[in-house]
């Protein structure tokens, strides 16, 4: 484990190596000697259920999703329909350029409830986390900053 991995905390569902890319090869040798087991572990490739998120972290995620994406757009269509409800029944006329900021803003606040859905989920399968999940935000931004640091010196 490099030091920057152990800086970092692992994520309970996180393999311990780092899957090797398939070498790309146009025909295969006729016999393979045996490796060592340093390199056989690298080259350990990780099945579905080993690189899955969990069903309880993936089914957290679905429902902070849902709430700081889904309420946002939920309210920026129904600007839409007030407005329309309002010119139409009340002939009271609110700026087109209001409306559409506001229905901007509000599905824009839609989109960055995606990120911060799943952000602020726990990644722990054992625990649930915070309501509004800031505390839970910060661990799990600091750790995708760190992978991102990480592969950008890898590929440096």
């Amino acid at each position: 484990m490099s030091a920057e991995e152990s800086e970092r905390s692992r994520l309970p569902f996180e393999p311990n190596k780092k899957r090797q890319k398939p070498a790309k090869t146009q025909s295969k040798p006729a016999a393979q000697p045996q490796e060592s087991g340093k390199q056989a572990d690298r080259k350990r490739s990780y099945t579905k259920q080993e690189m899955a998120i969990p069903q309880v972290v993936s089914q957290r995620m679905i429902r902070r999703v849902a709430g700081f994406c889904g309420v946002p757009t939920a309210l920026g269509i129904s600007v839409l329909v007030v407005s329309y409800l309002l010119a139409i029944y009340s002939k009271i006329q609110l700026p087109p350029i209001a409306v559409l900021l506001v229905n901007m803003g509000l599905f824009g606040l839609g989109v960055l409830g995606i990120t911060y859905g799943v952000l602020s989920a726990s990644w722990d399968e054992e625990r649930v986390g915070s309501l509004l999940g800031l505390g839970e935000f910060n661990t799990n931004w600091g750790r995708m900053v760190a992978v991102w640091r990480e592969t950008r010196q890898k590929n440096s």
